[in-house]
């Protein structure tokens, strides 16, 4: 059996999908401008904005009444039959983005028995980058008695000979269309086929032999390499994880070993599809003594040769060369420095998105910035089986209104 499975995925049946579908919880979290945007465009329409609670709203002082009534809509919403269930099936997806590229992912479910987001352990699913703790509670406020969950987790496989998705793509004329609709907010196209029958056993073997193949390629690293990466989502499928543990510690086992809550719906897409872009994130560091700094970073970090990276200070910029053993990142380097560096010293860290704004906020007094290069997908399985999850900020995979929109759920209790 396969790490990733089929699923009940439940399908919402509504006179508008672009009403139903609302961008991942976790973003557009200091634009409450974009939030109050969706509202007024979904009003009372069935959507999954009422389901859900965005980060952009915790901590409000009527948190508590929002996730009751969150609750009660969820089953309003199964009790008048608004979601049908496709039983154990998979459902193929064709995310089309602004610059009109294709991301291409399957919608189903992973055994949290084989997930884990501490860095230490060797599950066959992991964390990608470490998880804040504080950010868990608030979410399990929400999940934990929850009827449905909806997912914005995407899950990475390091697919380089192109196999999985592939063949859904290949034979999606055999497919039935469950939906087509432009998402809200300049989110672009999105289309959904149910994939079961006979596609689905063969993508089913073709997921057992990529697993095969992973434990293959790794063994060298590790003696349980991982299979799959939580390319977003992190604090969403660790929420998850924590809800199912809580359920464990409060049954007996064979209360809980085929419960709903122990699996999680999330979509899986290819690292290596041309649509995944992986963007470096900068540093910038302000209110430090910035020729300090660099000394100091030259001094634990540097030599003649290794990874270049540029530092930009005092209207200056300078090339350094980072020492790195095998498979470890500059970013991985840099931010373990700058954390240990800022805990004795004075500065405030901030992390930024693109070359020219970077030059600009280090062009300031007492200011550094420390352009990274972007990571190379090879190098992401094999950081995270050597190092543990990557630090944060490491990377980002596409714009926020590329991030994943709700659309399929799945029962939990």
């Amino acid at each position: 059996m396969s790490t990733f499975i089929s699923a009940d995925i439940l399908m919402p049946q509504v006179d508008s999908m672009k009403k139903w579908a609302v961008i991942a919880c976790d973003q557009f979290s200091s634009q409450p401008e974009y939030w109050k945007e969706v509202e007024d465009y979904v009003k009372e329409a069935p959507s999954t904005l009422h389901l859900m609670l965005p980060e952009a709203k915790l901590g409000s002082k009527d948190e508590d009444e929002k996730i009751r009534k969150i609750q009660s809509t969820m089953k309003n919403y199964v009790d008048n039959h608004l979601l049908k269930t496709y039983e154990q099936s998979f459902i193929y997806v064709e995310r089309t983005l602004q610059n009109g590229k294709i991301r291409r992912g399957i919608i189903g479910a992973i055994d949290l028995e084989e997930y884990s987001y501490t860095p230490e352990d060797e599950a066959k699913i992991r964390s990608t980058e470490k998880t804040v703790m504080e950010r868990i509670p608030p979410r399990m406020k929400i999940r934990y008695q929850a009827p449905i969950e909806l997912p914005h987790v995407i899950l990475l496989c390091d697919d380089w000979k192109n196999e999985l998705l592939e063949y859904i793509t290949q034979n999606k004329g055999n497919l039935s269309k469950l939906y087509e609709f432009d998402l809200m907010q300049k989110g672009g196209h999105i289309a959904g086929w149910l994939v079961d029958g006979e596609i689905k056993e063969q993508f089913i073997e073709k997921l057992q032999q990529y697993e095969q193949m992973m434990a293959d390629k790794y063994k060298n690293l590790s003696e349980h390499p991982m299979y799959y990466a939580v390319g977003d989502g992190n604090h969403s499928l660790a929420t998850a994880k924590a809800c199912y543990e809580k359920l464990k510690k409060n049954h007996q086992w064979k209360h809980v070993e085929n419960h709903l809550a122990r699996y999680a719906l999330v979509e899986l897409e290819n690292l290596h599809d041309d649509s995944q872009q992986f963007e470096p994130i900068h540093r910038v560091i302000t209110g430090t003594d910035a020729q300090e700094l660099i000394e100091t970073l030259k001094e634990q970090c540097c030599g003649k040769d290794g990874q270049e990276i540029k530092c930009y200070y005092e209207n200056k910029e300078e090339v350094l060369h980072l020492n790195l053993h095998e498979h470890q990142l500059a970013v991985d380097k840099v931010q373990t420095f700058l954390d240990e560096y800022l805990k004795e010293n004075s500065g405030v860290i901030d992390y930024i998105h693109g070359e020219e704004v970077l030059r600009k906020l280090a062009s300031q007094e007492n200011a550094v910035g420390i352009e990274l290069p972007a990571m190379e997908k090879d190098q992401l399985f094999p950081s995270v089986m050597t190092d543990g999850t990557l630090p944060r900020k490491t990377f980002s995979m596409g714009h926020a209104s590329e991030k994943r929109y709700y659309i399929e759920g799945r029962a939990i209790k």
